[in-house]
């Protein structure tokens, strides 16, 4: 534990998660790359895809539903292409390694895509758009998400998932814009915290078959998620889906696999990373001024009634971020507890 907090640093947060994933198989390097990776989406704000991933994670390396040795290949590839198979091993790594290849090429062609196959949840999809902002590059990150939750508009056979969406643009004096979105009206991990918080959910994240609205999140089952925009949602629930699974020989509609009950079967989860150079269109440093510049006017529209202020994408994040450099990452109660009974079933110190 820190001295000065009861938060971990992330620093801190990091070096348990890894204790925990070589405990459980990961090699020292994997095991690294992955719980910093990991803290990153804590430190961020994400706190429904870092360290409370961990006890699924980690029962799923247990269950044999992970591969601990991966080697991951290119399958195909072309000067602003590549497919890549992940061989089944954690998310976070084949992503890591998707992104900066993306950025590798992109150097040269200006714009890449590299779409994954053999992969597994990946945490937040902000973590991987915001890898080509250290390039003074934009990026954009789509993957078919991990259980399905969310059936075709107008039916009730789940067969779509979250499948989220994150860009990343960088500006010269503010934050970068990110946007990190679901395609439904909330990301199954907000249920998923809710439930463990004891919680009830709002209006509008889920209704159930009968198509009224469910707001406990311990009876998530009974029901489904909701897609932003109606129709519209579930049209780009679908797009993505097919870019990110179908194009990539990844797992799609019946074939996704439900990673939050099933830990044994290897879930072939699709995703891509696009990096884009702004030097291929653009002065990059005049880019981001002219960012600076979107951000004033945005900031300086009139107000409705009943809002004190414009925010822009990424706002959020970045004040979270900086909070919790300076004062630690909250754990709440519930969760330590959890990761207390984690660290000792693994035989590794306690956060």
């Amino acid at each position: 534990m820190d001295s000065l907090s009861n938060n971990p640093s992330q620093a801190t947060l990091s070096k348990f998660i890894a204790r925990c994933l070589v405990a459980a198989g990961i090699r020292t390097a994997d095991a690294a790359k992955t719980a910093d990776l990991m803290s990153q989406a804590d430190l961020i704000g994400q706190d429904g895809h870092g360290v409370f991933r961990l006890p699924q994670y980690v029962k799923r390396i247990q269950s044999g539903g992970i591969n601990t040795s991966p080697s991951i290949n290119t399958l195909e590839e072309r000067t602003a292409t590549a497919l890549i198979d992940g061989d089944n091993a954690l998310g976070h790594l084949v992503m890591s390694h998707a992104a900066e290849l993306a950025m590798q090429k992109a150097e040269t062609t200006g714009v890449a895509w590299v779409g994954c196959r053999n992969s597994n949840h990946a945490g937040p999809a902000s973590l991987y758009a915001m890898m080509p902002l250290q390039k003074d590059m934009i990026g954009l990150y789509v993957a078919v998400g991990s259980a399905n939750h969310l059936p075709p508009w107008g039916g009730t056979d789940m067969l779509l998932s979250t499948n989220p969406i994150a860009v990343a643009i960088p500006s010269a004096n503010h934050p970068p814009i990110v946007l990190d979105m679901a395609t439904t009206v909330a990301a199954y991990g907000k249920v998923k915290t809710a439930a463990q918080r004891g919680e009830q959910m709002p209006e509008g994240w889920m209704i159930d078959r009968h198509g009224q609205p469910l707001t406990d999140p311990a009876r998530a089952a009974e029901g489904f998620l909701l897609p932003i925009g109606g129709p519209k949602g579930y049209g780009l629930s679908l797009i993505f889906g097919i870019l990110a699974g179908t194009l990539n020989g990844a797992a799609f509609g019946r074939d996704v696999i439900d990673f939050n009950a099933d830990s044994e079967t290897v879930t072939n989860t699709g995703q891509f990373v696009v990096a884009l150079d702004i030097g291929a269109f653009a002065d990059a440093e005049l880019f981001k001024k002219e960012i600076d510049e979107v951000w004033r006017q945005m900031k300086s529209s009139a107000l409705l009634p009943g809002h004190n202020e414009i925010r822009l994408p990424g706002e959020r994040l970045a004040a979270v971020t900086q909070e919790r450099r300076a004062h630690g990452i909250p754990v709440a109660p519930e969760l330590r507890e959890r990761l207390d009974v984690l660290a000792d079933e693994l035989g590794v110190q306690r956060l």
